[in-house]
């Protein structure tokens, strides 16, 4: 790699020593460092295990030790010569604090395992993994060849009901509702032959639909007793800590969704990997809890209207449930995935990524730019993918590139591996374009969900709608799908370099809250946009999808002012006045949920999907306003007179709102009291 050591400390402030062979020839610089208390940075992951062992080994080793891969994207490029900017990013974004601890979730499993499939083909199965794992058998027919004759591990047979739970806790249930009990049965296959339909196969279950009751079975299984068809079928349930399934995807009750549950695994019979993975799934586990989720914010329900329900939609591991009679969502932090998706289309932050959390990305975001521009560096793109199989074929691409069979990583273009592609959108994006990146591209390996790809398309197009809007040119994020090196190597040279940073970069921290940061970036790109500002609408209008940014349009002459939209308003964006029948409206709060329209009992209410540039978005306005009604006993102003007026209309021809009891319909609260108990027949009415 064409380092330059001097160029690299200027742009990181420090000054640099050179080791271009330190796995082997210079280990003994390696060495040297660590003795010190300083944090020791390495950049190279190709020999991590090698420097991991020195370490342990190395008398008085102290130091810290932190990884970063240079080599791959970057230095193995035909853009390396001019990659330095790039490197020096990288190596200062390596040296950020690690993301601090954050609850875990825990697994248990005993290594109770359930395989379900054809007997064949289970038994096949369980014969690879029954010296680790405590195997049990469901069988769903006899496969090509039948069982072997020897019973090595408990079968179970019946019909299968559902299949629930993740790694450690997977309840299996069941409708034992076959003749033959495969506890009795010891596989002599008299039945078998016995049998004139064919109805009974090498899994030992009977066809009851083929079955004619000659009963034959029955007569050649005397001495073992294992078919009787009187037995009454019987709900059975039983809990298992890991499963390999057999069957096809969606024969029968499991699991479908794209994210499946830890511990369970299909298997085609040709690969081998989930049974490696599967031997190793005994003992406890820990995960981080990827999410936090605050309900005051969360605008999933309100009055028992549903308004948003983006994070229920998205999720690809059917984790997140609707739970309307406490107007949130549940969570289950067993089945979550940590992939973020329902953070990103999250418009309050309500849920929120908590491994690292968005003030950590952000801060690599800026880091990486800013020491990117520093060093010299124009037009920064940075390529977000996933720390899996994104991040394996930028390794790929850069061993290509050192063999002289692809291009490589641009010079420009800066890889930042995330936990998944899903895990950032709207506000770490604009946040990112603020700090001075040109475009963000998110790598794409069509291994991600369907739904993840619709929720962070949409998200792109308000991006888009807004980066145009404000005068720039090109596309702020789009996707790059590949699939393989040359895919990925074609992809980005076919980005080029038209995309343009803004002129000034921002200086702002992200913040915990998603809604403070998406306020950040958009005050930095509308104050530095290059349409001038005598040029720009006075708002921007956005798509309907995904957009968490907008306004409300009001009926006037259809809302009373009954201010049922302001209870509902999760984000504080609909106001009333104390002194004044105001409907009063927060543009900057509003998150665009529709909780304020699905509850308006007059159906006065549309969403206005934008985003305002003109000054006051901030400030509050008044949607809608009506003269107040004077009690007709005190005078004191209360309710409106649309309201008032509107309700004696209502209540005109009712029996019980006539007389004196239409006329405090006129009164305030107070006065209606007194007026009841001033009344003379309803106070006998009342001792009677």
């Amino acid at each position: 790699m064409p380092l330059d050591a001097k160029a690299l400390g200027r742009a990181l402030h420090e000054d640099l020593s050179l080791h271009s062979t330190l796995c082997r020839r210079d280990a003994g610089a390696f060495q040297k460092a660590i003795r010190c208390d300083q944090e020791v940075l390495v950049a190279c992951t190709q020999e991590q295990r090698l420097f991991a062992e020195l370490g342990l080994q190395t008398e008085g080793a102290v130091a810290p030790i932190r990884f970063v891969n240079i080599r791959e994207t970057g230095g193995w490029s035909r853009d390396a010569a001019q990659a330095s900017p790039k490197i020096a990013a990288l190596l200062a974004a390596a040296r950020l604090p690690d993301p601090p601890p954050v609850p875990t979730v825990s697994y248990q499993s005993t290594g109770r395992l359930l395989i379900i499939g054809p007997l064949d083909a289970a038994e096949q199965a369980a014969a690879l993994l029954c010296d680790v794992l405590d195997v049990t058998l469901f069988t769903q027919g006899p496969g090509n060849a039948g069982g072997a004759q020897a019973r090595r591990h408990p079968v179970l047979g019946g019909r299968i009901t559902g299949l629930t739970g993740w790694l450690g806790a997977f309840d299996l249930q069941w409708q034992a509702d076959n003749p033959i009990d495969l506890d009795l049965c010891t596989r002599c296959n008299a039945c078998v032959a016995a049998c004139p339909e064919n109805a009974i196969g090498l899994d030992y279950q009977i066809d009851l639909s083929a079955c004619r009751a000659h009963r034959s079975c029955v007569q050649q299984c005397q001495a073992a007793g294992a078919i009787d068809f009187q037995r009454a079928a019987s709900a059975q349930q039983e809990r298992f800590d890991l499963v390999l399934d057999l069957r096809a995807a969606g024969a029968g009750p499991g699991f479908v969704q794209h994210a499946l549950p830890q511990g369970y695994f299909r298997w085609d019979g040709r690969d081998s990997a989930a049974l490696f993975r599967l031997r190793e799934l005994v003992g406890a586990f820990e995960k981080p809890r990827f999410f936090v989720y605050q309900q005051r914010l969360c605008a999933h329900s309100r009055n028992a209207s549903v308004g948003c329900n983006a994070c229920v939609d998205i999720c690809s591991a059917e984790a997140i449930a609707s739970d309307k009679s406490h107007q949130q969502i549940q969570v289950n932090p067993h089945l979550c995935v940590g992939c973020g998706a329902c953070t990103t289309v999250c418009p309050t932050g309500a849920l929120a990524y908590a491994y690292p959390d968005a003030t950590q990305l952000g801060a690599r975001f800026r880091t990486l730019l800013s020491t990117y521009a520093a060093a010299g560096g124009r037009d920064a793109v940075l390529l977000l993918h996933s720390q899996d199989r994104g991040q394996a074929l930028v390794g790929e691409l850069g061993r290509a590139a050192r063999l002289g069979l692809a291009h490589g990583v641009p010079a420009h273009v800066i890889p930042v591996a995330l936990w998944h592609t899903a895990s950032a959108g709207l506000d770490l994006w604009l946040s990112a374009l603020a700090y001075g990146a040109a475009q963000l591209v998110l790598l794409s390996t069509h291994e991600e969900a369907p739904q993840y790809l619709d929720g962070l398309q949409a998200q792109m197009d308000v991006a888009q709608d807004i980066w145009r809007g404000l005068g720039h040119a090109g596309t702020p994020v789009q996707w790059l799908r590949a699939t393989s090196a040359a895919d990925l190597d074609t992809a980005l040279q076919a980005l080029g370099r038209t995309a343009r940073s803004p002129a000034v970069a921002a200086r702002f921290a992200v913040a915990q809250e998603k809604r403070s940061t998406l306020a950040l970036a958009l005050e930095q790109l509308i104050e530095h946009a290059p349409l001038p500002a005598a040029q720009r609408p006075q708002a921007i209008a956005l798509p309907a999808a995904g957009s968490p940014l907008g306004s409300i349009e009001v009926n006037k002459d259809r809302c009373t002012l009954c201010l049922s939209c302001v209870g509902a308003c999760p984000a504080g964006a609909l106001q009333d006045n104390p002194q004044l029948p105001q409907l009063r409206f927060i543009e900057a709060n509003c998150v665009q949920c529709g909780l304020c329209a699905s509850t308006c009992p007059e159906d006065a209410i549309r969403l206005q999907p934008r985003l305002l540039l003109a000054p006051g978005r901030q400030q509050p306005r008044v949607l809608n306003e009506a003269s107040p009604w004077a009690c007709v006993r005190c005078g004191k102003p209360f309710g409106t007179v649309q309201a008032i007026e509107a309700m004696l209309g209502r209540l005109s021809g009712h029996a019980m709102f006539q007389g004196a009891a239409r006329e405090r319909i006129k009164m305030c609260s107070d006065c209606r009291v007194i007026d009841l108990h001033s009344s003379p027949h309803e106070t006998k009415a009342m001792d009677l």
